[in-house]
């Protein structure tokens, strides 16, 4: 069974995963983000029934597996394999292959993707997957959001910016909530995971129809959770217990204008999803103008580079990897 995390990043999503990959019946790896990355290219392949484009596009998608930053561990990926495992010629296909050799490999049942990305790519994964598909909506308040991307080597890091991505993805959650079975379809706050992560995961075994066990909750301790923290301080958190007491962070460290600016670009969803508003009324928006976009653009590219100046070289690096890859194929697509 194929289970797909969707959101935006910052939201617990990796906590969610080493708790799910302490399932004997679910393999939940850190994500190579494949539909993100490789979909955009897909057309650049040309035409995938013919079998020399087909077996290019595998082998990219098995290259940029092979380079995640965190490995894939006791996970080969014999070419041909992948190509008899997908049902079709697409990147779907290919992505859905390795995910099925990876968990037959681990010998689990199930398997579970945390790219939060895959979103975007609903309409393929559905057309693909049907009613094997399994999805868990999980979100956290925007504002909370915005405080973990100022501090991350990826994403936006003004409000404005972070806002306007949040609240389009959580509009994509809301609706298509509305038009998938909800036997498929589970939605999980951050907060009830980090305030009753027992509670939380019980009800989400029962909708997984697998068997909870306590070593969920003992997630820090693994190794896939220490290979994780080692690989960068994105995920340095999740060699500690579930932090119940990580919420609400955006009343102590966001400026009440930066609270105010993310309340009137994204409060909607503040309020579709039960999220009290501080700065603002229900119901209250705001469209910049252009001079005001400006200095929220010139703002977000100054914390960008100050981020930036503070990574760990060798967190860039592993990144980089992925990145060079995908700038190959680019280069290679258009010299074709």
């Amino acid at each position: 069974m194929p289970i797909f995390m969707i959101g935006t990043q910052r939201s617990g999503s990796n906590l969610l995963r080493l708790m799910l990959n302490q399932l004997p019946d679910i393999a939940a790896p850190h994500p190579p983000h494949i539909l993100q990355r490789m979909m955009p290219l897909e057309k650049g392949y040309g035409d995938l029934s013919k079998d020399k484009n087909f077996e290019l596009m595998v082998d990219d998608v098995c290259k940029l597996v092979e380079l995640n930053p965190v490995p894939w561990e006791g996970v080969t990926l014999d070419r041909k394999n992948v190509a008899r495992h997908c049902r079709n010629h697409s990147v779907v296909a290919a992505f859905g292959a390795v995910y099925d050799i990876m968990a037959e490999q681990n010998k689990a049942k199930s398997w579970c993707c945390k790219s939060l990305q895959n979103i975007n790519y609903l309409s393929e994964l559905e057309a693909y997957y049907g009613d094997e598909a399994r999805y868990i909506y999980l979100y956290r308040d925007g504002r909370d959001v915005a405080v973990s991307f100022r501090k991350a080597v990826v994403g936006e890091k003004h409000p404005y910016y972070i806002a306007k991505e949040w609240g389009a993805t959580q509009r994509i959650a809301l609706t298509q909530r509305e038009h998938i079975d909800p036997k498929r379809f589970s939605n999980l706050s951050y907060e009830t995971l980090t305030g009753s992560p027992e509670k939380a995961m019980r009800g989400l075994c029962e909708f997984l129809g697998v068997t909870y066990t306590e070593d969920m909750l003992n997630f820090h301790e693994s190794s896939e959770a220490k290979s994780a923290a080692s690989s960068s301080d994105l995920w340095s958190n999740v060699v500690k217990p579930v932090m119940a007491d990580n919420s609400n962070k955006f009343l102590r460290e966001m400026s009440s204008e930066d609270i105010r600016i993310f309340e009137l670009v994204a409060g909607d969803v503040l309020d579709a999803l039960g999220y009290k508003r501080f700065q603002t009324k229900v119901g209250e928006t705001k469209t910049f103008n252009e001079a005001e976009i400006k200095l929220f653009d010139t703002e977000n590219q100054r914390l960008k580079q100050e981020v930036l100046s503070k990574v760990d070289p060798e967190d860039m690096k592993r990144r980089d990897q992925q990145a060079t890859l995908i700038k190959q194929i680019k280069e290679r697509q258009q010299a074709a």
